[in-house]
């Protein structure tokens, strides 16, 4: 068997090797795509309510397997079964409420015809057509489905690439869509790597949505740009955590360590770097230490782990983590607690006496580090946050909701959360993407629906047309009088509206 031509499913925490798939031969990706085009057609013409029918298949389906869910991602990703269950959580939440919501967004929309008082004009939301989803190996379920789903709610047919890395989750995720008949033809997985990812692009999808590396987001849409197909990238990021003198600095903590660990880091929006302000510092990092150090770090296939911490996933991100630690040591930085790697698994790690000068406070690390900075106020804690080329997410703590508000408006970020870490994600109804090298577009929420539409514009005029303001305006001697309509209709103030009145009759 050429092993080149299959992709192995590998435990992180164990080394153990428990299958593999077939990649999906790069000479068949056109006919899957013209295929996938040809199926759009027969899919765009159900109802909305046809659709979300056969979602709630799914849906179902999804609630019935949660513990061969959990197993397999478990397995795949050396995340804890519970860990694992939040993932198939946020992913059935979103799918419900974008079930609940999408009549009311998808539906035909009357606007206004301004001055074009004959007409009746409309806005229609049409699917694209074929979308590619490219989907990452942190979360292989939560940064697939929801995004495959949406788009298949919007009318388009989806070709799914899942991560290499976490091949086995998207077979799984292949099984469950067979088992939902009147769904599985107008969603199909395609199984490789980076060369498969390419010629999916190549074979012209009609939209995109990538989950991924900042450096992959820039190779994807340099491809993309060659056939003029629209991107939505939601990539890397080094969020920022700002601890402000009246923070509630344990809670500030013990929910910081969460968001720094969580996922053992893996996570877009884990906190990355921690600005405290020089009066709560000493305490604040007594109390990370502290939380810290509850943290357990281990794999079992247990539904009721006591290890909180699993493995790093992909062995390509070990080396990263390795690379930052050990730059940030180079340059004067401290481990106060943690530090100790073995193979995949990296204890969760506190650093001291950072700076920006490191990668660990500039790149993103994606493991399970914190470095903590002190800063003089909130106003360099600003400073300090926006030095830096992503704009992802961000954590805000204050006692004061208004002053946190105010802090984070002034932070090159596209998400916030104040007073807690990491949850806004979880959130259905909001939109989630980023600014910077963080991406463009955006899934979750309304937008993470009408990204996979395009809007179409109607105007329906009633025979006979006796006039319309274009025709009136083109009438011999006529200037003075759509001067004045113009000044009635449109006058900022009173007074010039009053004077454009005066003016209300045709020219002789």
């Amino acid at each position: 068997m050429d092993i080149s031509s299959h992709l192995s499913f590998t435990n992180p925490a164990t080394g153990e090797t428990f299958g593999q798939v077939a990649m999906t031969p790069l000479d068949q990706i056109p006919t899957i795509v013209c295929d996938m085009r040809q199926a759009a057609t027969r899919w765009a013409e159900k109802s909305i309510r046809d659709r979300i029918r056969i979602l709630r298949q799914l849906q179902h389906l999804l609630i019935e397997s949660q513990d061969e869910i959990t197993a397999l991602i478990n397995q795949d990703c050396g995340k804890s079964r519970q860990d694992a269950l939040i993932e198939l959580l946020v992913t059935v939440d979103i799918l419900n409420e974008y079930c609940r919501r999408a009549p009311q967004w998808l539906r035909r929309e009357r606007v206004s015809s301004g001055l074009y008082f004959s007409k009746s004009c409309y806005v229609e939301h049409r699917p694209h057509g074929v979308v590619l989803v490219l989907s990452p190996w942190n979360y292989p379920l939560a940064l697939s489905l929801p995004q495959v789903l949406a788009a298949v709610l919007a009318g388009n047919t989806v070709i799914l690439k899942p991560s290499e890395v976490t091949a086995a989750t998207g077979v799984m995720i292949e099984t469950l869509l067979k088992r939902v008949p009147e769904l599985a033809p107008y969603i199909r997985i395609v199984h490789g790597d980076g060369r498969v990812g390419a010629a999916l692009i190549a074979a012209r999808p009609d939209y995109i949505h990538l989950t991924g590396s900042t450096a992959t987001g820039r190779k994807v849409m340099q491809a993309a740009a060659e056939h003029l197909i629209p991107v939505a990238c939601e990539l890397g990021g080094k969020d920022a955590m700002l601890v402000l003198e009246d923070a509630d600095v344990d809670a500030a903590a013990r929910w910081g360590v969460w968001g720094a660990y969580f996922n053992a880091g893996q996570t877009c929006m884990s906190v990355e770097r921690v600005y405290v302000v020089e009066s709560l510092y000493d305490e604040f990092v007594r109390l990370a230490i502290h939380y810290t150090e509850q943290f357990k770090m281990g794999y079992t296939t247990d539904l009721n782990s006591p290890f909180s911490v699993g493995p790093v996933t992909d062995p390509r991100q070990v080396k990263i983590i390795e690379r930052h630690l050990a730059d940030a040591l180079a340059k004067g930085a401290r481990i106060v607690t943690g530090g100790q790697q073995d193979g995949m698994f990296f204890s969760p790690t506190v650093l001291v006496d950072v700076d920006h000068t490191m990668l660990i406070m500039q790149d993103e690390t994606f493991g399970p580090l914190m470095p903590i900075m002190k800063v003089k106020d909130e106003a360099e804690a600003i400073r300090m946050a926006n030095d830096n080329s992503f704009g992802l997410a961000g954590s805000i703590w204050s006692r004061d909701v208004r002053r946190a508000e105010r802090v984070a408006k002034q932070i090159q970020a596209s998400s916030f959360i104040i007073n807690d870490t990491i949850a806004q994600f979880g959130i259905p109804m909001l939109p989630f993407g980023g600014v910077k090298d963080s991406g463009a577009g955006r899934t979750h929420g309304k937008e993470g629906i009408m990204q996979f539409t395009r809007p179409y514009s109607y105007a329906i005029g009633t025979p006979p047309l006796k006039w319309d303001i274009a025709t009136v305006a083109r009438k011999p001697g006529h200037y003075a009088l759509v001067g004045a309509i113009l000044g009635v209709a449109f006058g900022v103030t009173m007074h010039q509206r009053i004077n454009a009145a005066k003016k209300l009759r045709p020219s002789k």
